[in-house]
Formats: structure tokens, sequence, C-alpha cells
């Protein structure tokens, strides 16, 4: 049996900040994620499928780009008014896991420069602190795609964007894109950064006592 127009398992909760994008939401789109959230699939069918997914994502992040009319001149000596994306990009990936983003965004922004950040908790206060970056160092100048695939309570994403915006970067220049997003990291991370867009993939269930996402997936760079 077939069945059709199935409804997805999408959390969308009614306060949804107007600078959150969400991916259409499809059956197709549903049958990745629910490949990559088994936790009997093998890493090799896990790379695959979310590597699929990070590349809509990508893809999803440069329509947010600003673009500007450009006229070309096709093969067949016609004239085609287009238009062209305004200004240059890099990524930054917030290690570790952010790092295996990169390969999607190089995949459709072909020499794009990629920064890094490591943020880990201060043991002593318990708050996110940044221990290693190295950005573009024109990136200022750039429209910045961060890559993190989850997004719990928002604690280390925050203090990345603190340290973007710190280098020169206004906030509307940011886009962060993630696969997976808990209802509470998304209300605090656009509580404090309303003007900056957020791309995620899917928006699940919420936190449990731990702070970890559920349903989830695990642990994404373990798992891959």
């Amino acid at each position: 049996m077939v069945v059709q127009n199935s409804p997805t398992s999408q959390s969308t909760p009614a306060s949804l900040p107007p600078s959150v994008f969400t991916l259409p939401q499809t059956a197709q789109l549903e049958a990745l994620y629910t490949i990559i959230r088994d936790k009997n699939t093998n890493r090799g069918d896990f790379l695959f499928y979310s590597d699929r997914i990070i590349r809509l994502l990508v893809e999803e992040g440069l329509n947010h780009l600003p673009v500007i009319p450009k006229t070309v001149e096709t093969p067949t000596g016609a004239t085609y008014e287009g238009v062209g994306f305004e200004g240059h990009i890099c990524g930054v990936s917030i290690l570790r896991a952010g790092e295996a983003m990169e390969a999607g965004l190089r995949e459709v922004c072909r020499s794009v420069r990629i920064g890094k950040i490591l943020i880990q908790r201060d043991e002593e206060t318990a708050q996110p602190k940044l221990f290693y970056s190295k950005l573009p160092q024109d990136i200022s100048q750039r429209y910045v795609l961060l890559l993190d695939p989850m997004l719990a309570t928002g604690g280390s994403a925050m203090k990345a964007v603190e340290v973007i915006m710190e280098h020169g970067v206004p906030e509307e220049r940011i886009i962060f894109i993630n696969l997976i997003s808990s209802p509470e990291g998304l209300r605090n991370f656009c509580s404090k950064y309303p003007a900056l867009r957020v791309i995620t993939g899917w928006i699940d269930q919420g936190l449990n006592e731990k702070s970890y996402i559920v349903p989830g997936l695990g642990d994404f760079g373990e798992r891959r």
C-alpha cells in the first residue's frame, strides 16, 4: 500500500521567530531524516544522507543572499536579463561537528573561504567560552554562512555569532545553517540576534533534562 501526502513530524511552534526558515517539508526530506535518526544506520549511509540534507540547506541559505541585476549574452547571441550575487561569501564552521558541513558548502560554492571557531563549556562558569578561532582576514566584507548541525540551547551558536560580529560582520550579514533545532534554542538565539536569519532542516520536539534534542539523532560528530 502506498501512503501519499502523509503529514510530517515537523514541530512548528506558533511562536516561531520570523527570522527562522525551514526546508520545504516533503515526504522525501522526512525519509532522509528518518535514515539519519535511526541508531542502526551505518556510518556510510549516515554520511551519504546527511550530506544530501546539508547540500539542500546550503542551497536554501544561498537563496537568502541579495542579488543585483546582471545582463549576459547567450551562445545564440541573445541577451538575457538575469541576476548575480551581490558581494562575496565565506563559511564559518563551529568545531567539531560543523566541519562536517564544509564539504557541502564547497560543493555548492567553488573556492569558498572557510573559517573555524572552537567553543567549549567553561568548567568554572558553565558558560560557552572561545578556545580557538581562525577567520578570513576580509570577513567583515563578506556574507557569512555559519555552520553547525545541531541547535540545542543555542549557547555555542550565540557565542560564535558574538565572535564573528567582533570581527566587523554586521548581524544581518550572517546566516546560520543547521540540520536540527529545538524550539527552546531557536527562541534563545533569535531573541538575542533578531536580524540574523536561521535556516534549519527540522524543528524537533524540544530538550530533555540533559539539554539533548529529542528525538534528535545523537552526537552528529561522533556518528560521522
